[in-house]
Protein backbone atom coordinates (compact mmCIF):
# COMPACT_ATOMS: atom_id res chain seq x y z
CA UNK A 1 0.00 0.00 0.00
CA UNK A 2 1.22 3.40 -0.94
CA UNK A 3 0.51 6.58 1.17
CA UNK A 4 0.97 10.17 0.26
CA UNK A 5 1.23 12.69 3.57
CA UNK A 6 1.52 16.36 2.47
CA UNK A 7 4.21 16.74 5.77
CA UNK A 8 6.69 13.35 5.11
CA UNK A 9 5.93 12.26 1.00
CA UNK A 10 5.49 9.08 -0.03
CA UNK A 11 6.06 5.28 1.83
CA UNK A 12 5.33 2.13 0.99
CA UNK A 13 3.67 0.35 4.28
CA UNK A 14 3.49 -3.22 4.59
CA UNK A 15 0.55 -5.06 4.71
CA UNK A 16 -0.34 -5.34 8.89
CA UNK A 17 0.00 -1.49 8.81
CA UNK A 18 -2.45 -1.64 5.76
CA UNK A 19 -5.19 -4.08 7.09
CA UNK A 20 -4.73 -1.94 10.62
CA UNK A 21 -5.26 1.38 9.35
CA UNK A 22 -8.70 -0.53 7.42
CA UNK A 23 -9.41 -1.20 10.94
CA UNK A 24 -12.86 0.07 12.55
CA UNK A 25 -10.61 1.52 15.15
CA UNK A 26 -8.47 3.58 13.18
CA UNK A 27 -11.26 4.20 10.45
CA UNK A 28 -13.26 5.91 13.27
CA UNK A 29 -10.58 8.37 14.18
CA UNK A 30 -11.75 10.08 10.63
CA UNK A 31 -14.29 11.57 12.77
CA UNK A 32 -12.24 12.72 16.22
CA UNK A 33 -10.62 16.11 16.12
CA UNK A 34 -7.26 16.35 17.19
CA UNK A 35 -8.38 20.02 18.64
CA UNK A 36 -11.45 18.47 20.79
CA UNK A 37 -13.72 21.30 20.64
CA UNK A 38 -12.39 23.59 18.33
CA UNK A 39 -13.65 23.25 15.26
CA UNK A 40 -17.09 24.06 16.50
CA UNK A 41 -15.83 27.07 17.57
CA UNK A 42 -13.68 27.66 14.51
CA UNK A 43 -14.10 25.02 11.09
CA UNK A 44 -10.60 25.54 10.16
CA UNK A 45 -9.19 23.86 13.15
CA UNK A 46 -10.62 20.63 11.72
CA UNK A 47 -7.74 18.54 11.67
CA UNK A 48 -8.12 14.75 13.30
CA UNK A 49 -6.68 11.96 14.82
CA UNK A 50 -6.73 9.52 12.07
CA UNK A 51 -4.23 12.07 9.79
CA UNK A 52 -2.16 12.59 13.05
CA UNK A 53 -2.04 9.11 14.05
CA UNK A 54 -0.94 8.13 10.28
CA UNK A 55 1.48 10.64 10.39
CA UNK A 56 3.28 9.28 13.65
CA UNK A 57 3.82 5.83 12.52
CA UNK A 58 4.93 7.34 9.07
CA UNK A 59 7.59 9.35 11.02
CA UNK A 60 8.78 6.69 12.94
CA UNK A 61 8.70 4.80 9.56
CA UNK A 62 10.96 7.87 8.15
CA UNK A 63 13.66 7.29 11.24
CA UNK A 64 14.11 3.83 10.90
CA UNK A 65 11.62 2.70 13.33
CA UNK A 66 10.52 -1.06 13.70
CA UNK A 67 7.58 -2.52 12.16
CA UNK A 68 6.26 -3.02 15.71
CA UNK A 69 6.90 0.69 16.70
CA UNK A 70 5.11 1.99 13.39
CA UNK A 71 2.08 -0.37 15.01
CA UNK A 72 2.23 1.35 17.92
CA UNK A 73 2.94 4.77 16.18
CA UNK A 74 -0.45 4.15 14.19
CA UNK A 75 -2.15 2.86 17.36
CA UNK A 76 -1.58 5.34 19.89
CA UNK A 77 -4.17 7.46 20.00
CA UNK A 78 -7.17 4.37 19.17
CA UNK A 79 -8.78 5.04 22.95
CA UNK A 80 -9.34 8.92 22.32
CA UNK A 81 -13.20 9.62 23.19
CA UNK A 82 -15.15 11.79 21.08
CA UNK A 83 -14.31 15.14 21.29
CA UNK A 84 -10.48 14.43 22.41
CA UNK A 85 -8.99 16.05 25.45
CA UNK A 86 -12.31 17.90 26.44
CA UNK A 87 -12.90 14.28 28.36
CA UNK A 88 -9.70 15.26 30.81
CA UNK A 89 -11.81 18.72 31.49
CA UNK A 90 -15.33 16.85 32.37
CA UNK A 91 -13.76 14.43 34.75
CA UNK A 92 -10.76 17.04 35.96
CA UNK A 93 -7.62 14.96 34.72
CA UNK A 94 -5.10 17.19 35.04
CA UNK A 95 -2.17 15.17 33.31
CA UNK A 96 -4.90 14.69 30.32
CA UNK A 97 -4.58 11.11 29.95
CA UNK A 98 -7.94 9.47 30.32
CA UNK A 99 -7.28 8.08 26.65
CA UNK A 100 -4.25 6.46 27.68
CA UNK A 101 -5.96 4.73 30.97
CA UNK A 102 -8.61 3.37 28.78
CA UNK A 103 -6.18 2.30 26.28
CA UNK A 104 -5.67 -1.52 26.96
CA UNK A 105 -9.20 -1.94 27.53
CA UNK A 106 -10.20 -0.23 24.09
CA UNK A 107 -7.50 -2.54 22.23
CA UNK A 108 -8.84 -5.84 23.94
CA UNK A 109 -12.03 -5.23 22.52
CA UNK A 110 -11.41 -4.54 19.16
CA UNK A 111 -10.41 -6.60 16.24
CA UNK A 112 -6.80 -5.07 16.77
CA UNK A 113 -4.99 -8.22 18.69
CA UNK A 114 -6.86 -10.44 15.89
CA UNK A 115 -5.36 -8.82 13.02
CA UNK A 116 -2.18 -8.56 15.08
CA UNK A 117 -2.07 -12.23 15.55
CA UNK A 118 -2.63 -12.90 12.21
CA UNK A 119 0.46 -11.55 10.76
CA UNK A 120 2.76 -12.82 13.83
CA UNK A 121 2.62 -9.82 15.96
CA UNK A 122 1.39 -10.21 19.79
CA UNK A 123 -0.64 -7.29 20.74
CA UNK A 124 0.56 -7.36 24.27
CA UNK A 125 4.13 -7.17 23.24
CA UNK A 126 3.77 -3.79 21.26
CA UNK A 127 0.64 -2.30 23.23
CA UNK A 128 1.54 -2.67 26.94
CA UNK A 129 4.33 -0.54 27.45
CA UNK A 130 4.22 2.24 24.45
CA UNK A 131 7.00 4.09 26.51
CA UNK A 132 9.28 1.10 25.24
CA UNK A 133 8.77 2.67 21.59
CA UNK A 134 11.32 5.86 22.25
CA UNK A 135 10.59 7.51 18.75
CA UNK A 136 7.20 7.33 19.55
CA UNK A 137 7.17 8.47 23.15
CA UNK A 138 9.68 10.48 25.02
CA UNK A 139 9.37 12.09 28.42
CA UNK A 140 9.23 15.79 27.94
CA UNK A 141 10.80 18.21 27.57
CA UNK A 142 12.54 15.75 24.79
CA UNK A 143 11.21 15.16 21.04
CA UNK A 144 9.24 12.26 20.36
CA UNK A 145 6.87 11.65 16.66
CA UNK A 146 4.26 12.07 18.62
CA UNK A 147 4.69 15.40 19.61
CA UNK A 148 6.89 16.36 16.36
CA UNK A 149 3.80 15.57 14.20
CA UNK A 150 1.16 16.70 16.15
CA UNK A 151 3.16 20.34 16.47
CA UNK A 152 4.33 20.37 12.46
CA UNK A 153 0.90 18.69 11.25
CA UNK A 154 -1.00 21.39 13.06
CA UNK A 155 0.99 24.45 12.60
CA UNK A 156 1.36 23.79 8.97
CA UNK A 157 -2.50 23.19 8.40
CA UNK A 158 -3.37 26.16 10.19
CA UNK A 159 -0.71 28.40 7.74
CA UNK A 160 1.63 29.31 10.56
CA UNK A 161 4.92 27.47 8.90
CA UNK A 162 5.67 26.82 5.65
CA UNK A 163 6.35 23.26 4.03
CA UNK A 164 9.71 24.44 3.25
CA UNK A 165 10.34 24.86 7.37
CA UNK A 166 9.02 21.86 7.62
CA UNK A 167 11.63 20.37 5.75
CA UNK A 168 14.24 21.95 6.90
CA UNK A 169 13.70 20.77 10.67
CA UNK A 170 12.97 17.02 9.20
CA UNK A 171 16.69 17.34 7.48
CA UNK A 172 17.92 18.31 10.91
CA UNK A 173 17.07 15.73 12.99
CA UNK A 174 19.41 12.74 13.96
CA UNK A 175 18.26 9.51 15.72
CA UNK A 176 20.83 8.35 18.56
CA UNK A 177 20.46 5.34 20.80
CA UNK A 178 16.71 5.01 19.27
CA UNK A 179 15.82 8.15 20.00
CA UNK A 180 15.09 11.91 18.50
CA UNK A 181 17.82 15.01 18.55
CA UNK A 182 18.26 18.05 16.27
CA UNK A 183 21.61 18.59 14.80
CA UNK A 184 21.26 22.56 14.16
CA UNK A 185 20.84 25.06 17.42
CA UNK A 186 18.88 27.73 14.45
CA UNK A 187 16.64 24.41 14.06
CA UNK A 188 16.24 24.23 17.93
CA UNK A 189 15.41 27.26 18.32
CA UNK A 190 12.96 27.24 15.50
CA UNK A 191 11.15 24.16 16.62
CA UNK A 192 10.63 25.34 20.54
CA UNK A 193 9.07 28.80 18.83
CA UNK A 194 6.63 26.49 16.82
CA UNK A 195 5.81 24.53 19.43
CA UNK A 196 4.54 27.24 21.63
CA UNK A 197 2.95 28.62 19.00
CA UNK A 198 0.71 25.06 18.67
CA UNK A 199 0.63 24.55 22.61
CA UNK A 200 0.52 28.46 23.99
CA UNK A 201 -1.16 30.85 21.38
CA UNK A 202 -3.53 27.42 19.85
CA UNK A 203 -4.01 25.62 22.94
CA UNK A 204 -5.34 28.58 24.95
CA UNK A 205 -6.73 30.61 22.31
CA UNK A 206 -9.76 32.26 23.98
CA UNK A 207 -11.61 30.83 21.29
CA UNK A 208 -10.18 27.10 22.10
CA UNK A 209 -10.94 27.95 25.72
CA UNK A 210 -14.70 29.00 25.21
CA UNK A 211 -15.22 25.92 23.56
CA UNK A 212 -13.57 23.60 26.20
CA UNK A 213 -15.30 24.57 28.83
CA UNK A 214 -18.85 24.86 27.24
CA UNK A 215 -18.67 21.49 25.74
CA UNK A 216 -16.85 20.33 29.07
CA UNK A 217 -20.00 21.80 30.72
CA UNK A 218 -22.31 20.10 28.51
CA UNK A 219 -21.11 16.65 28.84
CA UNK A 220 -20.67 16.79 32.34
CA UNK A 221 -24.28 17.72 33.00
CA UNK A 222 -25.43 14.82 30.52
CA UNK A 223 -23.34 12.48 32.34
CA UNK A 224 -24.16 13.27 35.59
CA UNK A 225 -27.82 13.21 34.90
CA UNK A 226 -27.52 9.94 33.69
CA UNK A 227 -29.03 11.12 29.96
CA UNK A 228 -26.08 10.51 28.04
CA UNK A 229 -24.36 6.52 28.38
CA UNK A 230 -20.56 6.49 27.82
CA UNK A 231 -20.27 4.30 25.63
CA UNK A 232 -22.07 7.49 23.01
CA UNK A 233 -18.56 8.59 23.91
CA UNK A 234 -16.60 5.99 22.13
CA UNK A 235 -17.79 6.81 18.99
CA UNK A 236 -17.00 9.57 16.50
CA UNK A 237 -17.45 13.23 17.05
CA UNK A 238 -20.83 13.79 15.23
CA UNK A 239 -22.35 10.71 16.97
CA UNK A 240 -21.86 12.29 19.99
CA UNK A 241 -22.83 15.60 19.13
CA UNK A 242 -25.85 13.99 17.08
CA UNK A 243 -26.61 12.36 20.49
CA UNK A 244 -26.24 15.37 22.85
CA UNK A 245 -28.31 17.54 20.51
CA UNK A 246 -31.09 14.99 20.98
CA UNK A 247 -31.27 14.95 24.59
CA UNK A 248 -34.58 16.28 25.87
CA UNK A 249 -33.00 18.64 28.77
CA UNK A 250 -33.35 22.12 28.56
CA UNK A 251 -30.27 23.16 30.45
CA UNK A 252 -27.92 21.00 27.89
CA UNK A 253 -30.01 22.53 25.02
CA UNK A 254 -29.61 26.12 25.58
CA UNK A 255 -25.90 25.45 26.61
CA UNK A 256 -25.45 23.58 22.70
CA UNK A 257 -26.73 27.01 21.52
CA UNK A 258 -24.08 28.92 22.16
CA UNK A 259 -21.14 25.93 20.86
CA UNK A 260 -20.72 28.34 17.65
CA UNK A 261 -17.85 29.99 15.53
CA UNK A 262 -20.11 33.37 16.20
CA UNK A 263 -19.41 33.60 19.78
CA UNK A 264 -17.39 37.17 20.57
CA UNK A 265 -14.63 36.29 24.05
CA UNK A 266 -11.66 38.41 24.79
CA UNK A 267 -9.21 37.58 27.39
CA UNK A 268 -9.77 39.53 30.68
CA UNK A 269 -7.70 38.47 33.47
CA UNK A 270 -10.33 41.14 36.10
CA UNK A 271 -13.68 40.27 35.01
CA UNK A 272 -13.72 36.77 33.30
CA UNK A 273 -16.53 33.99 32.68
CA UNK A 274 -13.92 31.19 32.62
CA UNK A 275 -10.89 30.36 33.54
CA UNK A 276 -8.40 27.27 31.72
CA UNK A 277 -5.45 25.77 32.74
CA UNK A 278 -4.52 22.84 30.94
CA UNK A 279 -1.34 20.69 31.45
CA UNK A 280 2.13 22.68 31.26
CA UNK A 281 3.71 21.11 28.14
CA UNK A 282 7.23 22.59 28.02
CA UNK A 283 9.85 21.20 24.81
CA UNK A 284 13.95 21.72 25.57
CA UNK A 285 15.06 19.43 22.56
CA UNK A 286 18.65 18.28 23.15
CA UNK A 287 20.94 19.38 20.37
CA UNK A 288 23.63 17.77 19.06
CA UNK A 289 27.17 20.13 19.51
CA UNK A 290 30.37 18.54 18.00
CA UNK A 291 29.95 15.20 19.66
CA UNK A 292 28.04 16.23 23.02
CA UNK A 293 23.83 16.29 23.41
CA UNK A 294 22.84 19.52 25.48
CA UNK A 295 19.54 20.66 26.11
CA UNK A 296 19.17 23.62 23.62
CA UNK A 297 17.82 26.14 26.90
CA UNK A 298 21.89 25.46 28.14
CA UNK A 299 23.28 26.86 24.70
CA UNK A 300 20.33 29.02 23.83
CA UNK A 301 19.39 32.37 25.32
CA UNK A 302 16.21 32.63 23.00
CA UNK A 303 15.19 28.77 24.11
CA UNK A 304 15.57 29.62 28.07
CA UNK A 305 13.48 33.18 27.47
CA UNK A 306 10.54 31.12 25.66
CA UNK A 307 10.77 28.59 28.31
CA UNK A 308 10.29 30.81 30.81
CA UNK A 309 7.78 32.47 28.77
CA UNK A 310 5.77 29.50 28.02
CA UNK A 311 6.19 28.21 31.76
CA UNK A 312 4.33 31.63 33.00
CA UNK A 313 1.65 31.68 30.84
CA UNK A 314 0.77 27.83 31.10
CA UNK A 315 0.59 28.32 35.00
CA UNK A 316 -1.52 31.41 34.82
CA UNK A 317 -3.94 29.99 32.02
CA UNK A 318 -6.50 32.13 30.01
CA UNK A 319 -8.96 34.42 31.70
CA UNK A 320 -12.03 34.45 29.06
CA UNK A 321 -14.63 37.18 29.05
CA UNK A 322 -17.87 36.05 27.15
CA UNK A 323 -18.64 39.18 24.99
CA UNK A 324 -22.00 37.70 23.39
CA UNK A 325 -23.45 34.12 22.33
Amino acid sequence: MLIKDELYGEFHIEPVLEELIRSKPVQRLKGIYQGGASCFVNPEWNGTRYDHSIGVMLLIKKFGGSIEEQIAGLLHDVSHTAFSHVIDFVFKIDQEDFHEQIFNQVIEDSEIPMILQKYGYHHQDILNDIEQWTLLEQPAPELCADRIDYTLRDMYSYGKISIEEVHAFLDNLIVISGSLYIKDLNIAEWFVKTYYLEVIDYFLDPMNVYGYELLAKVIKRALDKKLLPFSILLKADQEAMYALKNLHDPEIQTLLKQLHPNVVVKEDDNQYDMHRKGKVRLIDPSVLIGARLLPASQVSENVKHMNAEAKSRSEKGRFIKVIST
